[in-house]
């Protein structure tokens, strides 16, 4: 046996000078990943100019067919039967290694992250996330653990890429309402969806891709549940880590703009109680309100009467003005239930609440030397009839503000907490009296847009699910839709659409053509079978599995799941094990693209709103993949009756 295998191994069609550039490029690229001394995405252009160099003066002549052209019979006999292709030429020319920019799994990701935007924006998933609060009765393992066996149920019938789009806002919000991150569960999101799609046949092209290749090796296809009793198995091991383990070895990082804005800033604010709104009825309790979460009620201007803590029996009523302290934070969510609070009955200019209607946002502006608000109160400059926008609060360091916002007189360094529709916000740029802090604007959800979002993601879902139309069609359609519709701004749509994804999957592309060309898959799994001569099948059958789950992660989990089907074909027949299991484990293996945002689409998605670096996958991934490796090599001989 070892014998036969050597001499397989000395015959084989590979190009060893390219392969083994190849190899080091890799190894150079995942090295310089982990040391992170250079961005992301220049590491990545990096590498890629080198294949686009090292292949236009070493190329790989047309007249050698590719690896993958060979057929299991002919691996198998050790022959190459094909006929060659055209000679001359350069199989990885420039337009083949640079064919990943246009590729449609890069357009289908950049397209998902404007439509997962168009349905944040528009707050519903907020609604979703506070009922999954309300079923797990906030507590937060029993939360996340609810939303992500109903990301694994769906994720089996149903493409990963959209299940995880419609899931990202949601975990953010419940990751919000728990006190938590982001970060800590956006990547075991990924992994559950992954886990999830290996239960059936249509939880993911992959599966379908593998199908499809033995019916043309000339064996049976498989049947929708086929390995859904296997995939179990893993989603069983696998969700245990990802819910327990996972969040508390994830690094605790917040998203960029309250890094920069900071959460613990105190801004007084002025908010007035209307027959209907979210104030009426209020009642103090223990000398508080205690339905107001998070703000501090500093003063109740009642007629002509200011009222100062403790409030004792107190109901709030129509007419009624507080004075409260808030952090940002707070402040917004209390503008995302009922603006109306933050707006007076008696200014005219503030009654009028149509352009709410309009996207809104919310900013922060610094009073700037020499500036003329200097020594002014907001009621004395008519903030929002000059400027048609809202001070929704004023902070100022050192100083406990109790009267009326309208009333405080503003001085150098106080910064002013603004409330408007993109134009007017933006249009404050050219004011001189203050600074508009650039970085601090956010966006706030648009409810009534919420049917045209749904309706483009539902006809996102159908098209996708159905297979009417290709699911990156559909994608980039919804996205247009997005942005036509007026749901995501243009400019908001093109900073979605993050510099790492790109050149990350342009690079990684590029690579599995590389190795595919060269020989370097076919290599390593014959490899592999020289060094594991005379080992049982099962032995065999997890050595193969771990070989394919690597490269898995080093390429896309398509190119790994084409490259290997007719390799586990001819392993099965020359050991005499049965095909479907080691078919099986290409389905498995090539799914497990854990360790690296580059081996699924569904890591990249997660990758910007988790904040996540290379090594985080490196770290959280390979235990992922050894518990999936483990727990296949224990059940699948027993499951296939292996001899």
């Amino acid at each position: 046996m070892a014998a036969e295998y050597a001499t397989l191994l000395a015959t084989l069609d590979v190009n060893f000078l390219q392969m083994l550039v190849v190899f080091l490029l890799i190894g150079l690229m995942l090295l310089l990943f982990t040391l992170e001394k250079f961005p992301l995405e220049l590491t990545s252009f990096g590498i890629l100019c080198a294949l686009l160099v090292f292949f236009t003066f070493f190329p790989i002549p047309n007249d050698i067919p590719a690896p993958n052209d060979i057929s299991a019979q002919d691996i198998s006999n050790n022959q190459d039967t094909l006929p060659p292709d055209k000679a001359g030429g350069n199989r990885l020319d420039a337009v083949t290694l640079l064919a990943g920019f246009a590729n449609p799994a890069l357009l289908t990701v950049l397209a998902l992250l404007v439509l997962g935007e168009g349905l944040t924006r528009t707050g519903i998933l907020g609604q979703i996330a506070l009922g999954v609060d309300k079923l797990s009765k906030g507590n937060q393992v029993l939360a996340i653990g609810i939303s992500l066996c109903i990301v694994a149920i769906v994720s089996a019938f149903l493409n990963n890429i959209p299940v995880v789009v419609l899931f990202i806002p949601i975990m953010q919000t419940l990751a919000a309402r728990m006190g938590s991150v982001a970060s800590h569960y956006m990547m075991p999101l990924s992994f559950v969806a992954i886990l999830g799609g290996m239960t059936t046949l249509i939880g993911s092209s992959t599966n379908l891709l593998v199908s499809s290749a033995m019916v043309k090796l000339g064996q049976p296809g498989f049947s929708f549940f086929s390995f859904t009793i296997p995939g179990l198995v893993l989603v069983g091991v696998g969700m245990i880590y990802a819910v327990v383990i996972m969040p508390l070895l994830l690094p605790k990082r917040t998203p960029l703009k309250t890094e920069f804005v900071g959460s613990g800033k105190q801004f007084k604010a002025q908010m007035t109680v209307k027959a209907d709104n979210l104030l009426a009825g209020l009642q103090s309790k223990s000398g508080f309100f205690p339905d107001l979460k998070g703000v501090t009620v500093l003063m109740v201007q009642r007629d002509d009467q200011a009222i100062y803590p403790p409030y004792e029996a107190i109901t709030l009523r129509k007419g009624d003005v507080l004075v409260v302290a808030a952090t940002r934070d707070d402040l917004v969510n209390l503008i995302k239930q009922d603006p109306t609070i933050f707006y007076s009955d008696t200014d005219k200019h503030e009654a009028d609440t149509s352009w709410m209607l309009e996207s809104q946002t919310v900013a922060e502006a610094l009073i700037v030397p020499g500036s003329g608000f200097i020594g002014k109160s907001l009621k004395k400059i008519n903030f929002r009839q000059h400027y048609q926008c809202i001070v929704l609060g004023i902070e100022r360091r050192s100083s406990m503000l109790r009267q009326q916002v309208s009333d405080i007189v503003l001085k150098e360094g106080d910064i002013l907490l603004l409330h408007g529709n993109r134009q007017q916000v933006g249009a404050l740029r050219q004011i001189h009296d203050f600074i508009l802090i650039e970085w601090s604007k956010m966006d706030l959800p648009q409810p009534h847009l919420i049917w045209r979002a749904l309706l483009i993601f539902a006809g996102f879902i159908l098209m996708a699910a159905s297979g009417l139309v290709p699911t990156e069609i559909a994608a980039l359609t919804a996205a247009s839709l997005m942005i036509i519709w007026r749901i995501v701004p243009l400019d908001v749509a093109m900073k979605r659409m993050d510099r790492k994804i790109i050149f990350l999957i342009a690079t990684a592309l590029a690579l599995g053509s590389a190795m595919e060309a060269t020989g370097g898959a076919t290599f390593l799994s014959y490899l592999m079978l020289s060094l594991l001569a005379g080992a049982s099948p099962a032995i065999i059958l997890s050595g193969f599995f771990l070989l394919v789950a690597i490269l898995a992660n080093i390429l896309s989990t398509k190119a790994t799941a084409v490259l290997f089907t007719p390799i586990a074909v001819a392993i099965a027949n020359s050991i005499g094990a049965p095909p479907e299991a080691f078919a099986v484990a290409v389905v498995f293996g090539a799914n497990c693209s854990f360790a690296s945002p580059v081996g699924y689409q569904t890591n990249l998605l997660v990758m910007t709103p988790g904040r996540y670096r290379f090594m985080d996958f490196v770290r959280l991934g390979i235990p992922m993949i050894i518990l999936c490796w483990i727990s296949f090599s224990l059940f699948a001989p027993f499951w296939y009756d292996f001899p």
